[in-house]
Parts: structure tokens; C-alpha cells; sequence
């Protein structure tokens, strides 16, 4: 097998790659920004419960998780409940999400309760304090750690091989055995590259975007 037949092969992996990133990251963020509404709550029952959640997913593998989703409901209910990717796709959300909430905490927690009141002096609501002066310093002060938390989630995309999702490393690995060829699971890595590179560019684009912000 060829260098461009290969690649085919491998671009076909990688858009199931990018499709499992993108649909995490649709599903994720907004999911851990109420999650981390739910750990910030004054309703102690709610605080508690949304904390020992996030403390079960984070503290459990997320290839474990995987085999959770895809394989428990099955057990259940006599049959799977949803396809491989679909799998993938919840347990990467849930997973990121948990993650993502402690980000966005951090950062909501760490703006001043001034900024708060001197909304309210002017008569805003909380819903327009914190969409129209909170939300972008909050993003300021976590992009860095959210950057940091996408771009491993890129790498991450590769345990949905683990139930047969026929992403990059994984067609990487049949042409291995299929064609005796180790070049491939290496030459998938420039693949990886590439993306992070992209994702780093964009993620400084916006933080001098954002640099007005004195934090």
C-alpha cells in the first residue's frame, strides 16, 4: 500500500477524530458551565450532589468510562442503547464537562464581589452582570487552562478505539496489521500535530484579543 493510499485511509480516521472532538466540545462546555453552577450553588443538597459527581468522573478513568456507557446499559437492557460512537461521544462529554465545570468555577470565583455589586448599583440583573461583565474576564483567566484541557482532549479521541471506533490511530493500527506496515501509526501523528497547531494559534489569537482585561 502506498503513501497516498495511506493517507486516504488515514483521513478517513481522522474525520471521525474531529467529529468526536467537535461534538465533545459542543456537548461539553455548555454542560460544565451548569455544572459548575450546580457546585457554586447555595442549595447545599445540589452543591453536594454535583460535587461527588464530578469527583466519581474525574476520579475514574476515561477509557473506563467508555466501557461504562457502551457496555452497562447493554447488560441492563439486554441490548446496546446506543452505537459505538454515540458511546464515545456521551462518555467524552460527561467526562470533559466534569473538567470543564472546575475551570469555569475557578474562574467565576475568582472575580471580585465588587464587580457584582457595582452592577446591581446600576440596576443590572444577575443575568446581565454576569453575560455582559463577568463572562469575558472569566474567559480571559481560563483560557489558558481550557487550551490546555482541549488540546489533550485531541489526544483523548484516541481511547474510542478501545471499542472498536474506527478513529485515525485506530485505522493506523489495522493497516499495521493488515499491511505489516509501522510507518503509518507514526505518520498519524503529524496528523495530531497539525490540529494542535492550529488549536495553539487560535487559542493566542484569542488571548491578545482578550489582553484589554487586566487580571
Amino acid at each position: 500500500m502506498g503513501f497516498w493510499d495511506v493517507t486516504i485511509k488515514l483521513l478517513e480516521g481522522f474525520e471521525i477524530t474531529c467529529l468526536i472532538f467537535a461534538l465533545t466540545l459542543i456537548l461539553a462546555l455548555p454542560l460544565g458551565l451548569i455544572i459548575s453552577f450546580g457546585s457554586m450553588s447555595k442549595f447545599l443538597p445540589l452543591r453536594l450532589t454535583v460535587k461527588v459527581i464530578v469527583w466519581i468522573v474525574r476520579g475514574i478513568p476515561l477509557m473506563l468510562q467508555i466501557f461504562i456507557v457502551f457496555y452497562v446499559p447493554g447488560f441492563i437492557f439486554g441490548a446496546p442503547v446506543a452505537t459505538r460512537l454515540n458511546s464515545v461521544i456521551v462518555a467524552f462529554a460527561i467526562n470533559y464537562a466534569c473538567y470543564f465545570s472546575e475551570i469555569f468555577r475557578g474562574g467565576i470565583e475568582s472575580i471580585s464581589k465588587g464587580q457584582y455589586e457595582a452592577g446591581q448599583v446600576l440596576g443590572m440583573t444577575k443575568m446581565q452582570i454576569f453575560f455582559r461583565v463577568i463572562l469575558l474576564q472569566v474567559i480571559k483567566r481560563i483560557i489558558a487552562p481550557m487550551s490546555n484541557e482541549i488540546i489533550t482532549l485531541i489526544k483523548d479521541t484516541a481511547l474510542a478505539r478501545v471499542i472498536m471506533v474506527a478513529e485515525i490511530l485506530k485505522i493506523a493500527e489495522e493497516l499495521m496489521s493488515s499491511y505489516a506496515l509501522i510507518w503509518p501509526m507514526f505518520y498519524s501523528g503529524a496528523f495530531y500535530l497539525l490540529f494542535v497547531g492550529i488549536l495553539t494559534l487560535i487559542f493566542g489569537f484569542f488571548e491578545k484579543k482578550l489582553s484589554y482585561f487586566k487580571v
